[in-house]
This record gives structure tokens, sequence and C-alpha cells, in this order.
């Protein structure tokens, strides 16, 4: 998406810190502007380039709102700064809670616009133009979905705008739409997108379409929907028979397959590489040139945040904000065989060699080996070391990211942020295949059995008795089973808090973890479980702000 970067952005509703009643958009030459395929494409990468706002999957969505799980907290041990939101200890009136809200606004009315604009300019268009105006408008509504699926995922109970008149409404007219209306929404928009996208690899319309919607996406991204739409707070047990089909007709196309090689996934997303065979939806971040300003670089906090603690680098230093949960280290089944394991932490950090004087070199935490520290022969110096250190290294810049993509500044990279892979929509076809027939199938054998074999090195499709999961399961076994296997295929990737919530256990994890590290680490760093409580922080507030606006809004549970 090198060229989503440098455009005029002909259109942006910018609800940036307001309700969604403020008119404080611009439109420049809207009446002129649109009125053929490239001038349309021109626009869309706009909506597109709404993906990449902190408060979407530049920072919030991504990283802030979805670490304290089972896997993952907050560096430290208090709901100071950036601690806050981490500790699940913020209230309605957060920023990030209104910022996220209002760019997930922002972003659907620049879809609906965009939709608008060239439904009523496309009989303007030359019949080559009419094409791409198709395909274009199918990215339009998948992405629509997108920003839709988030809102109501982490919000629960919204307003359902479906055109951007009903953003000139008068703010006490809002209505909270049921969550299944959203839903059934998000559904129509990505059938429509399904039935009228190409394959990203037999796209003959878009002559570049990287880092664009295809129907593989859409399928995937419909697969999810159903997932979630099946589990909690909803529960309709129907729609896993959909997801089910949906994720079916995916993999049966042959028109996406895993990488051989489960590293090359942090190589290519941590240097702006497009890859269609596993990469369905992705947040590109990626620049050609970079300023090194990051007001005006499409720059994101991945890497930063969500990477190897680091000080004395190329990029001056990495917060590694991020810390992981050692209890889930040590208890990650075949660790010893799955490579994702080694992957997916870090025992070191980079800093000053104290004894060269050497900025930015691999320190170890501790001068005791991780696995010793995990064992019941570990210390309780290392053991907390460990417990303190441990960052994710998915996206370890210094071992990953090439001097031509390399860091912002001290704050912001340009490492892309994957948003839906064809392994996660795999083990969602498992799932749905055990929760719809009650067992699991051969079908979801093969599903989550290819996802292990890559993890372990393997060949995907042959079968290998060191990877595979045993024959025989029943349904409560396989459903851990996928449970586990989502947690290591997706460890930090931003699923785990969701998938926790639609699985109806994510106070009951939190609590479990709790005592998990107090067993192992008499005075472990894992602030979360004082704060989050059943039946609240399923879901985010709403707002404050538009509380007061709204006035026939009801906040969500347990926020009032």
């Amino acid at each position: 998406m090198k060229k989503l970067i440098y455009y005029m952005l002909f259109l942006s509703c910018v609800f940036s810190s307001c309700s969604l009643d403020e008119q404080t958009y611009t439109e420049v030459n809207k009446e002129t502007y649109m009125k053929n395929a490239a001038e349309a494409q021109n626009v869309l990468l706009g909506v597109y380039r709404d993906m990449i706002q902190g408060g979407i999957y530049g920072y919030q969505l991504s990283l802030l709102f979805t670490i304290p799980t089972d896997l993952a907290k907050c560096e430290g041990n208090s709901t100071n700064g950036i601690r806050l939101v981490p500790a699940n200890a913020y209230t309605a009136t957060q920023s990030e809670v209104q910022s996220t809200w209002s760019a997930l606004y922002n972003s659907i009315y620049d879809a609906n616009d965009f939709m608008e604009t060239l439904q009523s300019n496309v009989n303007q268009f030359t019949d080559e133009d009419k094409q791409k105006a198709l395909v274009y408008m199918a990215e339009a509504r998948a992405l629509r979905a997108l920003y839709y699926f988030e809102l109501v995922r982490w919000y629960g109970n919204i307003a359902l705008i479906t055109n951007t008149a009903q953003s000139y409404q008068h703010p006490s007219t809002f209505v909270q739409a049921a969550p299944e209306d959203v839903y059934a929404f998000i559904e129509d928009d990505l059938q429509f997108a399904i039935n009228n996208l190409p394959y990203a690899q037999d796209d003959k319309i878009r002559s570049n379409n990287s880092f664009r919607f295809s129907k593989g996406g859409a399928l995937g991204l419909l697969t999810k929907v159903y997932a979630t739409w099946a589990g909690n707070p909803i529960n309709n047990k129907e729609k896993w028979e959909d997801a089910a089909k949906m994720a079916k007709v995916l993999v049966e196309s042959g028109k996406h397959q895993l990488l051989s090689d489960y590293e090359q996934l942090w190589r290519n997303t941590c240097n702006g590489i497009w890859n269609s065979d596993e990469s369905l939806i992705e947040a590109s971040f990626y620049a050609p040139t970079v300023t090194g300003t990051s007001s005006q670089d499409p720059c994101g906090r991945i890497g930063k945040w969500n990477g190897v603690s680091a000080s004395g680098i190329r990029g001056v230093r990495n917060a590694g904000n991020w810390r992981v949960v050692s209890t889930f280290l040590r208890d990650w089944k075949d660790r010893q065989s799955d490579k994702r394991w080694a992957i997916s932490f870090s025992d070191y950090k980079y800093g000053k060699n104290e004894a060269t004087g050497e900025n930015g070199v691999k320190i170890p935490i501790n001068a005791e080996s991780f696995e010793t520290a995990i064992s019941d022969a570990g210390t309780a110096k290392a053991k907390k070391a460990y417990d303190n250190g441990c960052c994710p290294a998915k996206w370890d810049t210094e071992k990953y990211v090439n001097a031509s993509n390399y860091l912002v500044n001290a704050d912001f990279s340009n490492i892309n942020w994957y948003v839906l892979r064809y392994a996660d929509v795999l083990l969602l076809y498992a799932e749905a295949l055990n929760e719809w027939k009650g067992s699991p199938t051969t079908e979801a054998y093969e599903a989550i059995n290819m996802v292990r074999r890559r993890g372990f090195g393997l060949p995907v499709n042959t079968a290998n008795s060191s990877s595979d999961l045993a024959a025989g399961m029943d349904h409560d076994t396989f459903q851990q089973a996928i449970r586990d296997e989502r947690a290591y295929e997706l460890a930090y990737e931003g699923h785990r808090r969701q998938d926790l919530i639609r699985w109806g256990i994510y106070y009951e994890s939190i609590r479990k973890t709790a005592q998990d590290l107090v067993d192992w680490c008499s005075d472990p760093n894992y602030i979360c479980v004082d704060f989050t409580k059943k039946g609240k922080h399923e879901l985010l507030p709403i707002p404050q702000r538009d509380m007061k606006l709204m006035t026939s809004f009801e906040q969500n549970p347990g926020w009032k």
C-alpha cells in the first residue's frame, strides 16, 4: 500500500473528541471530484488510511485495550499514567475510550460518504471504470463492516449510522441499535463484498491490491463475525453453522494458505512486505520514504509498545510496555517442539553492555536461564526478574526491521499490524465445526493440525504424530485444545481479550491467571486483577460525553 500514504484526503468527517452530531468535516472539491475510477480510488484509499489512526490499529485496538488477559500485562504494578487502561482501572471519561469511539465513527462516515458519492457519479464512468467502481464499492462496504465490527464488539450498544444524512441529526435523536441488528448490517455488507471482490491472486481489476480487501479477506472476516455473534454476549448458537460454512468456502477455494515458515510472518510485517497467501487483512504503516515526523508519517506504535524493551538502538528506544505472563509460557504444551514458543517472547532486552560500554546489544534479563526460572528449581529473584522483564518478540525491531523501514522515532514505527490471518480462520473453522456438530469432525482436526504442523516446523499437509492432536476427543476436550491453540498461534496479536469475552470467561481467566502467578512468583505484577469485574469489563463504556449528548442511551452494565 505504498501509494496509500501520499495522497490528498478528499473526505474526512473528523469526529475527533466530538460526538456524532458535530459537523466538523472537511470535503475538498467533492462536487467536481470522483468523476472517474482513478479519482474514486484516491478517495477510497482515505477510507483505508483510517485503519492506522491511533484510536484504531495504530495503538488502541491493537495494543492498549487488548493487553490485560491471561497472556499479557503492562509493565509495572500501579495505575499511573499509561498503566491505567491496561489495569482496567479507567472510567467512562477516559480519553482513549472517547477517541476510539470517535475514530471508528469517523471511519464509518468516510465509508458512507465515499459510497454515496461514488453511487451518484458512477453513471458518468466508462464501462471499464464502472467495473472498477463495483470493486471499490465492495471494498468500502467491507471496510465499513470492519469498523462496525470493532464498534459493536468493544462497545456493544451503539448507534447504527447507515448514511451521511444521519450524521447531521441532533444527538438526542440517536438510539442504540440492538447488537443483533448491527451484526446483520455487517453481514449484509460483507456478503456484498464477497459477491463482488476477486480473490487476491485472481485480481485483474486493480493494478495493485496490496493491503486491500479481497474475497478471501471478506470471507475470513465474516467467519470471525459469525463466531463472535455465536458467543457471549449474544450467544446465537445458530451462527456456528454459518461460521463453519463461510470458513469452508475460503478453505476449499485453495486461494490462501499458511506460509511455510512461521517466522516469515514477522519478517514481512516488520518491513511492509505484502503476502496475500496468509495475510487477509493488514493495516499498513509502510511509507516509501520516512520523514521522521510522526504527524507526517503513517506510523503506529507496533514494535515500540509491544516489542522488546530496548535502549541505545537505532530508533533511540523501545518502551516495551507489554509484559508476557510467565505462567502462560511455562504451561505452553509441547514448548520444546513448538517453534512458536521461542519466537513469541524475549528473555532478553537491548541495552548497554557495562563491560564494553557498547549500546544496543542483547542482554539476558537474568543470569539464571528462563527455563530454570520457570521450573521448581528457579530462585525467587530470577522469577521476579522474568515476571517484570519478558516482552513479546514477534515485533523485535532489532531482529526483523530492515534499515530501509526503520523506526520513525522513539515512540513510533512503520511496522504493520495483522488484523486477520488465514491461520486465525483455520482455527475458527475447527472451533465452529466442533460447536455446530457437538464434537470435532475430520475437517476440524485437519484445520487445527495444519496450524500446529506449521508451528512445529513441519509440512502443513502431511499428518505427523509429533504435532497432530490425538484422535477421539470429545467436544469439551477439543474446545479446550482450540482455545489453547489460539493462544499459541495468535499470542499478543490483539485477539485474546475478545476471544475470552466471546467464550464468556474473561473475568474467570483474569482471576485464575492472578492465582497462578502468585503460586509461581509470590509478588507478581498483575494489577488488572484488582480492577477487573465480571459483567463490566466485557465491554468498554459508552464515552461519558456522548452519554450526555445522546439522552436516550443507556450506559453499559457496570459503568454507571
